[in-house]
């Protein structure tokens, strides 16, 4: 095969494949969960009899033609309408080879499976407290599109992270259903960027049922930029700016419906959360070289020499590979939780329901506090500004505007 000009029979007419450079194959070591393929350039295994015999017999034409596969994934157009089971097997060479490592290719590949395998391929994804891990493949990460579990606690992200982008995309809409975004430093302002795209264009997130925005500097005022998730079940707001008291649970429970949990919901102990699908292992193996990185070795010499000179090195070393503080005590932490979540249909209804409301109580709960929702955002637009020729909850105030005209 090597330097010589292909040929493909493609619905009966045969065609000269041009411009594609064929990769060699080579020998890695083998890291695959199940089954792995030993990448040679013989077609033949080798293997011991009863007797201690050496004995080789040659591998199948399938299993030749998927690590050829493999070695060239880069030039597939698309996997769409391949069974799963070769999906699984040509992922599994795919990763055997290191084909994922490869920052030129990755990207590509990934997205070559999500098209086609989608949630199968990555359905949870794990970030927690892997921040240099986010940011070095922030590419590879916004592939995986058919996610149900996202956990971002701790990954720094600030109010203007590109990742906003992705997470209000039309991509997740409707598959994440589960959201961490606690301790990244989430002001007011971040909250507001973030659903931005939600509240003005009425798309993006559409079945998120839980979301996680604790220990960030969120008040009282960005909870109205939450009313954008209309099936949004359970929220963790502990260790933000908001206190807990009546007035809190009223505003809760007018503005999203959720109602104060006395006891802490099992949906936001973390220590169940983790990485799941074929792309388990890829993850695993971007952090593993993530030391190795050429761009952490392309520091200044003048900065490095810096910080040797005034011993701040180590200091600033340790405070990137430092987890985040969250609190202080584990009994702090608990006076400081605050879970709110959905009452069930046939529970406690609250007391400001209306009577059209109570009488269609066959329709989900969600869909009378929408509809509470939209009545108390009329008036209070009607409060505040006098009335426009068309008046509806999807008006645009005063800070969405700017925030438009800032992009």
């Amino acid at each position: 095969m090597d330097n010589s000009i292909i040929y493909v029979r493609e619905r009966g007419n045969l065609r000269r494949v041009s411009d594609i450079v064929l990769a060699q194959p080579k020998i890695v070591s083998s890291c695959r969960r199940t089954n792995p393929f030993v990448l040679r350039k013989e077609h033949f295994i080798f293997t011991y009899n009863a007797e201690g015999s050496l004995r080789y017999t040659t591998k199948s034409l399938f299993d030749i033609t998927l690590l050829f596969v493999a070695d060239n994934i880069h030039h597939v157009d698309s996997l769409v309408g391949f069974p799963e089971q070769i999906g699984d097997r040509l992922f599994a060479a795919a990763e055997e080879n290191r084909v994922f490592l490869n920052t030129n290719i990755s990207p590509k590949a990934l997205q070559l499976f999500s098209d086609a395998y989608g949630e199968m391929v990555l359905g949870s994804l794990c970030m927690r407290n892997r921040f240099p891990l986010l940011h070095e493949r922030m590419d590879e990460i916004k592939t995986f599109h058919s996610l149900k579990s996202l956990d971002l606690f701790g990954c720094r992200l600030g109010d203007e992270h590109e990742i906003f982008l992705h997470l209000t995309s039309s991509s997740l809409a409707s598959s994440l259903i589960q959201l961490s975004i606690g301790g990244n430093c989430l002001s007011d302002v971040g909250l507001q960027r973030l659903t931005a795209p939600i509240r003005m264009m009425r798309k993006g997130l559409d079945f998120l049922q839980f979301l996680d925005i604790s220990y960030n500097p969120i008040s009282e005022r960005a909870l109205r930029y939450l009313t954008c998730f209309p099936k949004l079940e359970k929220l963790d707001a502990s260790g933000t700016d908001l206190k807990l008291g009546t007035r809190l649970k009223t505003t809760i429970r007018d503005l999203l419906g959720l109602i104060h949990s006395e006891k802490a919901l099992d949906t936001f102990d973390h220590s169940g959360c983790k990485t799941e699908g074929w792309a388990e292992q890829v993850v695993n193996q971007w952090e593993t070289n993530g030391s190795q990185v050429p761009k952490q070795k392309k520091m200044d010499e003048s900065r490095t020499s810096a910080l040797r000179f005034f011993g701040r090195q180590k200091f600033v070393r340790e405070v990137l590979n430092a987890a985040p503080l969250v609190c202080e005590s584990e009994e702090e932490a608990k006076k400081e939780r605050l879970h709110f979540y959905r009452p069930s249909a046939n529970g406690h209804i609250p007391e400001k329901q209306t009577p059209a409301t109570t009488n269609h109580q066959a329709k989900p709960s969600w869909h009378n506090i929408k509809k509470r929702q939209g009545q108390l955002e009329r008036s209070d637009s009607s409060r505040q500004s006098p009335p426009t020729k068309r008046v509806s909850s999807s008006a645009l105030s005063a800070e969405d505007i700017d925030l438009l005209n800032s992009y």
